[in-house]
């Protein structure tokens, strides 16, 4: 049977098209059951005693899935599903009885919707016509339409969403995690917006910056701390899952507030996030009775989360919701915290963790998940196994990474411990002050604060304080021979191997806000040029106010809103900075340049599972011009007081043969570079520009970093030649970090006796045992950034093993005889294309050491030349895994062109750390 239907359509040139659309209407489509006996069917495909086993549906029956249950699940399901009777009703929307035509005003979806009812209601009534043992079959719609569910119950047909009616299948329970699976690509959540959106935002005064504070009664609300000056602090509301936005307790969160007339009142209603895990895609709604009218008064500010600034996240105690799916790994662990949410975990262990406490920490919450993503950290007392490869890591390098001895544990101070009276008395009291720490997200061991206040004479007092290691560890015992053997903290991807043990490291020594804290402090009067006037060092006791991220630091000092003592003391101290950092550049210190690139880490698996790069502010160099000025002050006194025991630190300038490179790779682009001198050179890298090439000026400092030499530590006594090249400074020293660095405890010990705040003893004025310690502490800092490139180097092989091959753009850094050596700026990684392949197809070669360059066939490359090249991971060796990478751009006639993916990333690069 033919059914048409004609329109008319004006086309874009003014003329009337004439449409017909044609529906064949068949008669010969059967229903496909055993039972029937008035279809003519050769081969049916619905069991005569269907076996699907539901606490749902406990009667025999087949299902009907709607659409979009055939789009979202049945592929999921198709390989091993265990459903076989069910019906896909779209040839059977062709069938004589069961076809509907399109409403007037009705959607093509809800069109959809109808016809598959009238088809689920036609099977019914079909089956009810068969033999009488088929009088208990009956059919079931699945639909997670609820508009379809509802009107599919006013037909009076059966009718259940899928997610429910799989959860009630007994026999194959593993579909409930498949079904969880399927629902990643549902967006639950709005997208968080960048840091940089949310700095001005809050600096324009869109959004508003606060702490995130849960309710403990309700999970559906919170609050959002709003700190102001004095009394002027704003609590602002958040209801509903959608505006809280993935925020967790203690977070500091991005808000943005609703219109006057949209603010809500407080909810009186308890709502405690318990029992079965929900679904993704289930919303979670308040009581329908609770009181809508409210009083204009009992209305708060309300808004919503925009962004999180910094998350607070710790690992979490509670216990763990075993899944009622048998042998499923996914399950729901419950914090004992009630303003924390329920985190969805993977693990196997569930056997074995049910009924104890254990500890989950959140890796993540993506949008489209209803719960945050976290991992099994510990049951109590159990501790996990080391990764091999990780062990071997440590081991070549030599890094001492065994646990802290019990002589070493027994040099700890005892717990609970506090300032004594006697401390007090030594000490010069600094708690009143204004002080704060400026460190990357996620610092525990928190070296060095800050303070900045003016003085009544017009000038300016800034303070740096550093942690006063060497209070706690005294001289010869068995902690501090461990820490001058290990010699620093080395710092992997994903771990950290401490210098000392971490009750100092993160607790004791840690300069965290709002606790005591024993300090060593450099302090300087200076005028509003940043020209120093008086210095002092004394020890002291801080309470900091505040432990700020750089992004944290930077909002502050942009926010024109805030104006307490912190925000006046960060933009004080950033004002000098900006004149400080002029001053050495003035004098010829460098400003170089190298990728960095920072591993998101799988906290189960320990792959890595994305990059960061790092963002830098004026925060980063507002910090690291006080640490330099600290340094360099520190060096001069402990120089003045001991010229032939004081631990320096040089770095030496380069030979004219380490620039040789770099000449070449500038005048390959016409580009002259002056290297007589640090000023000399710092000037010309300024100068170094080429049309069209904006990464060219990035590129030529990535190499002139490799031309420098290696910064090492020395004892005065020993050498003559003290100048630091890079920093363009007659005289150095770490000061900064003892938390970390076995060299600042020493530098802190010579100073301390240069004024008389501590007794000396024999090793500290010995040179020659000062010379043997600078040597081994070179040789452990050497050490430790082999470890930590080879962390790099192993968890990007990790990166691109999970990736397969990816096509990325490049540099040419380097040109070989038979080689380009190819920076790829997005992962900070340096591969080699080869070019005498083992194949019959050499390619011919022609070398040019002058240029340098390398003639391909008809193509030269140069230096800095763009390239376009495939990365993958050789993993034919498995001792020595390796990233291959092939060109694919230029196309060179020989060279084999591997195959193309696409894979687009923007090249980034970052500053190095100055030597602070």
């Amino acid at each position: 049977m033919l059914k048409s239907k004609t329109f008319m359509k004006k086309t874009r040139s003014g003329g009337v098209m004439k449409i017909v659309r044609e529906h064949y209407l068949r008669d010969d489509i059967w229903c496909g059951s055993e039972i029937c006996t008035e279809c003519k069917q050769e081969s049916p495909v619905l069991q005569r005693d269907p076996s699907i086993e539901s606490n749902l549906c406990s009667y025999p029956h087949y299902v009907i899935p709607d659409t979009n249950v055939v789009l979202h699940q049945v592929k999921k399901k198709e390989a091993t599903s265990p459903i076989y009777n069910a019906s896909i009703s779209s040839s059977l929307c062709l069938y004589i009885e069961t076809f509907i035509e399109r409403e007037p005003g009705e959607s093509a979806n809800d069109r959809n919707d109808r016809a598959i009812r009238v088809a689920a209601k036609w099977y019914g009534q079909h089956l009810e016509k068969a033999e009488s043992e088929a009088d208990a079959l009956k059919v079931v719609l699945l639909t997670n339409d609820l508009g379809n569910k509802q009107k599919a119950e006013e037909s009076s047909l059966l009718v259940y969403r899928c997610e429910e009616y799989i959860k009630s299948l007994i026999g194959n329970p593993e579909l409930v995690d498949r079904l969880a699976l399927s629902n990643d690509d549902k967006v639950l959540f709005p997208e968080h917006l960048p840091l940089s959106r949310i700095q001005a935002g809050i600096k324009s005064g869109t959004f508003l910056q606060g702490t995130f504070r849960a309710s403990r009664d309700n999970y559906l609300e919170a609050t959002v701390f709003v700190q102001g000056e004095g009394e002027d602090s704003t609590e602002v509301l958040i209801q509903g899952l959608q505006n809280l936005n993935r925020a967790v307790y203690q977070d500091v969160v991005a808000v943005q507030l609703y219109p006057r007339n949209q603010w809500l009142a407080p909810s009186s209603v308890m709502l405690q996030d318990e029992g079965a895990a929900k679904d993704d895609n289930e919303e979670d709604k308040e009581e329908e009775d609770e009181e809508k009218s409210v009083t204009e008064a009992a209305r708060k500010p309300t808004g919503k989360v925009v962004g999180i600034i910094k998350r607070n996240w710790r690992p979490f105690c509670g216990m763990l919701n075993l899944s009622q799916i048998k042998e499923s790994t996914r399950h729901l662990f419950t914090p004992a915290d009630r303003r924390i949410p329920r985190i969805r975990i993977e693990t196997r262990q569930a056997a074995t963790l049910a009924g104890q406490r254990i500890m989950v920490a959140i890796d993540g919450w993506p949008k489209h998940s209803r719960y945050p993503n976290g991992h099994f950290v510990r049951s109590l007392g159990n501790a996990g196994d080391k990764e091999t490869e990780q062990m071997v890591l440590l081991l070549e390098h030599d890094v001492p990474h065994q646990a802290f001895s019990q002589a070493v544990l027994s040099s700890l101070p005892k717990m609970p411990w506090a300032i004594t009276p006697e401390d007090m008395v030594r000490r010069e009291d600094l708690r009143h002050l204004s002080v704060c720490s400026v460190d990357p997200p996620g610092c525990t061991d928190i070296d060095d604060a800050l303070h900045c206040r003016e003085l009544d004479n017009g000038n300016v007092e800034v303070g740096v304080h550093i942690a006063d290691v060497s209070h706690f560890i005294r001289p010869c015992n068995a902690m501090d021979k461990e820490a001058a053997n290990r010699g620093t903290t080395v710092y992997l991807c994903g771990k950290r191997i401490d210098m000392v043990p971490e009750l100092l490291s993160s607790n004791l020594c840690s300069l965290r806000s709002n606790v005591e804290r024993l300090a060593f402090s450099c302090i300087w009067e200076m005028n509003h040029k940043a020209e120093i006037i008086k210095t002092r060092f004394t020890k002291t006791v801080i309470n900091s106010k505040a432990s700020l991220t750089y992004a944290e630091a930077q909002m502050r000092i942009d926010d024109t809103t805030k104006n307490d003592d912190i925000t006046k003391s960060l933009r004080g101290l950033n004002k000098l900075a900006k004149v400080l950092k002029r001053q050495r550049i003035e004098k010829g210190a460098l400003t170089l340049s190298s990728l960095e690139v920072r591993f998101h880490i799988d906290s189960e698996t320990h792959d890595p599972i994305d990059l960061q790069t790092k963002e830098l502010m004026e925060t980063n160099s507002m910090v690291e011009e006080f640490m330099l000025l600290a340094n360099i002050s520190v060096a001069q006194k402990i120089y003045d007081e001991f010229p032939d025991c004081a631990m320096l630190r040089k770095h030496p300038a380069p030979p004219p043969s380490n620039y040789d490179i770099l000449l070449k790779a500038a005048k390959s682009k016409d580009v002259e570079i002056h290297t007589d001198s640090a000023k000399a050179l710092a000037d010309s890298l300024d100068m170094a520009r080429v049309d069209g090439f904006p990464y060219f000026n990035t590129l030529l400092r990535i190499l002139a970093t490799r031309c420098m030499m290696q910064a090492v530590y020395f004892c005065s006594g020993m050498d003559t030649d003290f100048h630091h090249y890079g920093l363009a400074s007659a005289i150095y020293t770490h000061f900064t970090s003892p938390i970390r660095r076995y060299a600042d405890i020493i530098v802190h010990r010579l100073l301390a006796v240069a004024i008389e705040a501590d007794s000396t003893y024999p090793d500290l004025m010995d040179k020659q045992k000062q010379s043997a310690l600078s040597t081994n502490l070179n040789y452990r800092h050497k050490m430790s950034q082999y470890a930590q490139r080879a962390s790099v180097a192993f968890h990007t092989q990790l990166f691109f093993k999970s990736r397969g091959i990816l096509n990325e753009e490049g540099f040419v850094l380097f040109v070989r005889k038979n080689a380009i050596i190819v920076l790829i700026p997005k992962f900070g990684l340096e591969g080699t294309v080869f070019f005498d392949a083992k194949h019959k197809a050499t390619p011919k070669l022609v070398f040019d050491e002058e240029g340098p360059t390398l003639k391909v066939e008809q193509h030269t490359f140069h230096i800095f030349d763009m390239v376009k090249v495939t990365i993958s991971l050789d993993a034919s060796n498995i001792q020595h895994q390796k990233i291959r990478m092939s060109l694919i751009e230029p196309v060179v006639r020989t060279v084999k062109q591997p195959v193309v993916h696409n894979y687009v990333v923007e090249p980034q690069a970052k500053k190095p750390k100055l030597d602070r």
